[in-house]
């Protein structure tokens, strides 16, 4: 529980981390965070304007540790061991966090809050791609080929979707392999 006196925007954002983490985007409720933080529902307007603001916080933070956690993975690589790096640590962070990577937001790019912390995984995803000549339009299209790839595998990951038995670090592995072909057919 927060300390009333030491509430901020922050302190709120990571009381609904945790709500998160424990009930889903769904389960996130002004007054489930209120009561995290020890405080009246209406005494969390000093800090976030309504619950859609939060959700917007929440996304943003998301956007941010996932974003640290894949640069520090591809910190230092280039090419294909660049891209495995990071396909690989977006599904960890997804693993690792599955009710939190839910409430990863599908459009942050247009949304002033969120914009930042999205413009920075766009650009560790481009820093990454320049190792194969890509820039420009080939780039963005990359880039969402990336994200649908590895955000599909992830989704479906996460809500149980495989039902099939064969191993899922196989069909990843071949995801993987399948993409760098691509990339490297456009270099």
């Amino acid at each position: 529980m927060v300390v009333k006196r030491s509430l901020t925007p922050a302190a709120v954002v990571d009381v609904a981390l945790g709500i998160v983490d424990e009930h889903g985007p769904d389960g996130l409720t002004l007054a489930a965070v209120a009561h995290g933080c020890g405080v009246a529902t209406p005494s969390l307007y000093k800090h976030v304007a309504s619950l859609g603001e939060l959700k917007t916080l929440v996304g943003a933070r998301v956007l941010e540790d996932m974003t640290d956690r894949i640069a520090t993975t591809v910190l230092g690589t280039g090419g294909d061991e660049a891209v495995t790096g990071l396909m690989r640590a977006y599904r960890a962070y997804g693993a690792a966090h599955p009710k939190r990577y839910a409430a990863l937001p599908m459009d942050p790019l247009h949304d002033p809050i969120q914009e930042a912390a999205a413009a920075k995984l766009v650009g560790v995803m481009y820093a990454t791609l320049r190792g194969y000549g890509l820039e420009g339009s080939a780039a963005v299209h990359a880039t969402r080929r990336l994200r649908v790839l590895v955000h599909g595998f992830v989704s479906i990951e996460s809500e149980g979707g495989f039902g099939l038995p064969e191993d899922l670090d196989d069909t990843y592995d071949q995801l993987i392999q399948m993409y760098l072909a691509s990339l490297r057919s456009e270099s």
